[in-house]
């Protein structure tokens, strides 16, 4: 796949970028294709912080796949960096292309790169492929999850 870019994305992205997070039956129900104001604030907020990357994947000029790899410092396991993949999302036709296994390759390489002890991740609990898919490339279901919404 030599023919693969994993790059910053850009406000130009953010239409392919949207339809991803909102193809499947979870993202179809909490995103706004439509609307693209409320992800274009959004992107520039993280871009503007170091310790945010929103990357795509992209392929003879065509938004592929995505991910928002954030680097967390902490106080707790001696004071360790952490990192958090978010938002994985790979286009339909894509898929078991080996893409979604390049992606988080590089996110733990640039966890490394940033000095993280750990790399983590949640997935919705009806998201069974993607559970088999992290599990296969090493991550361990070792955390019940909790969210609040406000």
């Amino acid at each position: 796949m030599s023919d693969l870019e994993i790059r910053p994305a850009t406000p130009g992205d953010l239409p392919a970028v949207v339809a991803m997070l909102a193809d499947d039956p979870l993202g179809a129900q909490r995103e706004s294709p439509d609307d693209l104001t409320p992800y274009q604030e959004a992107l520039q907020r993280l871009a503007d912080d170091p310790n945010q990357h929103v990357v795509v994947a992209v392929r003879q000029d065509r938004v592929v796949g995505t991910l928002q790899l954030t680097i967390v410092p902490g106080l707790s396991r001696r004071g360790s960096t952490r990192s958090i993949i978010e938002g994985v999302r790979i286009h339909g036709d894509e898929r078991g292309s080996g893409l979604g296994t390049q992606l988080i390759q590089w996110a733990v390489d640039e966890s490394r790169r940033q000095n993280c002890q750990l790399v983590q991740l949640t997935s919705d609990v009806t998201r069974e492929d993607a559970h088999r898919f992290y599990e296969r490339l090493g991550f361990t279901a070792s955390h019940v999850g909790f969210k609040l919404a406000l």
